[in-house]
């Protein structure tokens, strides 16, 4: 297999650049950010809307389904403004649970949910237990069939946004294999929600207990697509993050350039001194890496092979160039850097969370090597 990647960008892409660009930035300044911080919400109900009416949550679903037909290819813009102004919403976990829906969903679940995630309904992916393993099979959570019902037990983490999702697509072993159940939020039991606090506070995460909960029979994916789906989660997951995670690099080198070019001492500009010149030039270098793979991942979406070698390769780079300039800038902000009050505060804590959601820059190469070397 020939490993080099392509690289290029659709006018689909550039289009929604543009428009996500300006709309990020106007709607997600870093004071409103701070204020949702504090908001149980977590996020503006109103551009939420807007986000709906805008037409990105159908990017990634077909029309059949009342979708644009596109593909992932076409979401990275968006997610990467997003991760660039620290915008809160349920972006991210709405498209992931729509691409397990294409992916293992039958045709009736399809029907049934992707009309309603393109129109503006907030879903996400139960996955995660307290193991802590990236691998997505290693679960405890079970469900037991009786007739045409399903009991479900067992608890799942780092659930984003689940207070405001009203579908949410768990994993658990049915008989020692890994299904996929779909489960209607409202229909869960008092109490089954849980807050957790996690290290990015502009991200909500649950905890969620699945015991008393029961699904039909017919709310399962299909057994025989599970390797599928898992397969598709892990690399839309990793092309989501990698574009947040890519944008959010930006963000924090332009926050820490406009520091180094007014702030003095000694006399002198900072940013005049080579201990500061050099490792943000060095920042700026494995942003340009992280983006340029990045948009190899998406111009190489979902083909066989190639597909995942991209979006790894995306996901090491980016979680990479972003946790290092992240940690610079707060270093490079001396005293105030490790206030709360530091913005680079802000990106650095993003960056850690996105790695234990996707795995982190090690992790990833570590799945590099297999797909390359094996």
């Amino acid at each position: 297999m020939d490993n080099l990647g392509t690289i290029g960008t659709t006018e689909e892409q550039i289009e929604l650049m543009d428009v996500a660009t300006n709309f990020c930035r106007d709607k997600s300044p870093v004071d409103k950010v701070r204020a949702l911080i504090d908001d149980d919400l977590g996020y503006d109900p109103g551009i939420w809307k807007e986000i709906g009416e805008l037409g990105w949550l159908a990017i990634a679903i077909p029309e059949a389904h009342d979708g644009v037909g596109l593909s992932m290819a076409e979401v990275v813009p968006i997610a990467e403004q997003m991760g660039r102004n620290l915008m809160s919403t349920p972006f991210g976990s709405t498209t992931l649970a729509a691409q397990a829906l294409l992916a293992g969903g039958s045709e009736a679940q399809q029907a049934a949910w992707l009309p309603k995630i393109a129109a503006g309904a907030a879903a996400t992916l139960a996955l995660r237990e307290d193991n802590g393993d990236w691998d997505l099979s290693n679960i405890d959570a079970t469900g037991s069939v009786s007739g045409d019902n399903v009991s479900l037990s067992g608890k799942k983490q780092l659930v984003l946004w689940a207070d405001s999702a009203e579908l949410i697509i768990a994993s658990v072993k049915i008989d020692g294999a890994v299904r996929f159940a779909l489960i209607e939020r409202s229909t869960l039991p008092e109490g089954s929600l849980r807050r957790e606090t996690v290290i990015d506070e502009t991200a909500r995460s649950y905890e969620v207990t699945l015991d008393g909960v029961t699904i039909p029979a017919d709310a399962l994916f299909d057994a025989g697509r599970t390797r599928e789906t898992l397969e598709k989660i892990e690399l839309a997951a990793g092309l989501i993050h990698a574009a947040e995670m890519t944008g959010g690099a930006q963000a924090v080198i332009d926050y820490t350039l406009e520091y180094l070019k007014t702030r003095k001492q000694f006399g002198k500009i900072i940013g005049s001194y080579q201990a500061l010149k050099h490792p943000t030039v060095n920042n700026y270098v494995e942003y340009e890496k992280a983006r340029t793979h990045l948009y190899s991942a998406a111009h190489s979406w979902g083909e066989q092979g190639r597909g995942e070698v991209a979006v790894r390769m995306a996901a090491a780079q980016s979680h990479s160039s972003y946790s290092t300039a992240a940690d610079r800038a707060i270093q490079f902000h001396g005293g105030f850097g490790f206030t709360h009050d530091c913005d680079a505060q802000l990106h650095r804590r993003k960056a850690i969370l996105s790695g234990a959601l996707i795995g982190d820059a090690a992790y990833q190469r570590s799945k590099l090597a297999n797909l390359l070397f094996d």
